[in-house]
C-alpha cells in the first residue's frame, strides 16, 4: 500500500523510477498525493481475504509530506477496524506519532532502514531522508513499546568494512530488534550513473571496485552478518 506516488528523500541508489518509469532525473522532485486512499482502502478491506498489508512497498509512507496530509495514519486507523496484519517499513522516525494506532493492531512490525551507521555519508546518498541517529531512537521506542521491529540494512552501503558488521549486530541487539534483513545495491538502468555523478571520486572508486570488480563482496557480508547474528541469537533474512 502506498499512499504517494513519488518520494521527497532522492536516494541516489533508488530502483523505483525503473519500476515505475519514471525520469530519473524527475525522481525526488515531486510528490503525488493519493487523498483518496483511505475511503478506497475501507471499501477493499471489507472483501479482501485477511493477508499482511506492507505499507510502503515502493515509496516511504512516511516521508516528509505525510506529516501534512496523515494518509499512512488514517489509512492505519482504516486497518485497525479491520485487524488486518501490518508491515511498516521507512527511513523516518515520523512513524512514532502513530505508535497509539500501530498498538492497536494485534499483528504489527515496523522496520527501519538502516543502511550505514555512517551519517556522513547517509547525506551523500540520501539527502533528504532522516538522519541515522533518529532511525536508532525510533527503533529504541518502538521495540520498548512492545512492537515488534527489524532492521531493514539495504542496501548495505558498499563502504562498509566486514570489521564494521560485528558492531552493527551489536548495535541493532541493543535497541530491541528482533530481527535484521539484509539487501545489497540493485544496480537497476540509471543507478550506479547516478551515484558516480553525485559522491566524492574516493568513495566512487570504493563502491566501483565492490559492486564490479569484487563480485563476492554482498556474499563475504552476508556471512559476516550471519557469522555475528547466529553468534547473538538474532535473527536475520535476505531480503531477496
Amino acid at each position: 500500500m502506498n499512499p504517494y506516488r513519488g518520494c521527497e528523500h532522492a536516494c541516489l541508489y533508488c530502483y523505483v523510477p525503473n519500476v515505475l518509469s519514471i525520469d530519473r532525473e524527475e525522481w525526488g522532485r515531486f510528490v503525488e498525493v493519493r487523498r483518496n486512499i483511505p475511503a478506497v482502502l475501507s471499501k477493499e478491506l471489507r472483501r479482501k481475504e485477511k493477508g499482511v498489508i506492507g505499507i510502503s512497498t515502493v515509496t516511504d509512507p512516511y516521508q516528509p509530506v505525510e506529516e501534512r496530509f496523515k494518509l499512512t495514519r488514517l489509512c492505519l486507523e482504516q486497518i485497525v477496524r479491520f485487524d488486518f496484519p501490518v508491515d511498516i517499513q521507512t527511513k523516518s522516525d515520523l512513524v512514532l506519532r502513530d505508535m497509539d494506532v500501530i498498538k492497536m493492531l494485534s499483528d504489527a512490525t515496523v522496520g527501519i532502514t538502516i543502511p550505514t551507521l555512517r551519517d556522513d555519508e547517509r547525506r551523500l546518498l540520501e539527502p533528504r531522508a532522516k538522519p541515522i541517529d533518529k532511525r536508532l531512537s525510533a527503533l529504541e521506542r518502538l521495540s520498548k513499546e512492545g512492537i515488534r521491529t527489524y532492521a531493514f540494512v539495504g542496501p548495505l552501503y558498499p563502504s562498509t568494512e566486514v570489521e564494521e558488521v560485528r558492531d552493527m549486530v551489536e548495535r541493532f541487539l541493543s535497541l530491541g530488534v528482533d530481527l535484521i534483513i539484509f539487501d545489497t545495491l540493485h544496480l537497476k538502468k540509471g543507478v550506479w550513473e547516478n551515484i558516480e555523478r553525485n559522491v566524492p571520486r574516493d568513495l566512487a572508486r570504493i563502491y566501483r571496485r565492490r559492486l564490479f570488480e569484487e563480485r563476492s563482496y554482498y556474499d563475504v557480508m552476508f556471512d559476516e552478518f550471519e557469522r555475528w547474528c547466529r553468534y547473538y541469537g538474532m535473527k536475520l533474512e535476505k531480503a531477496f
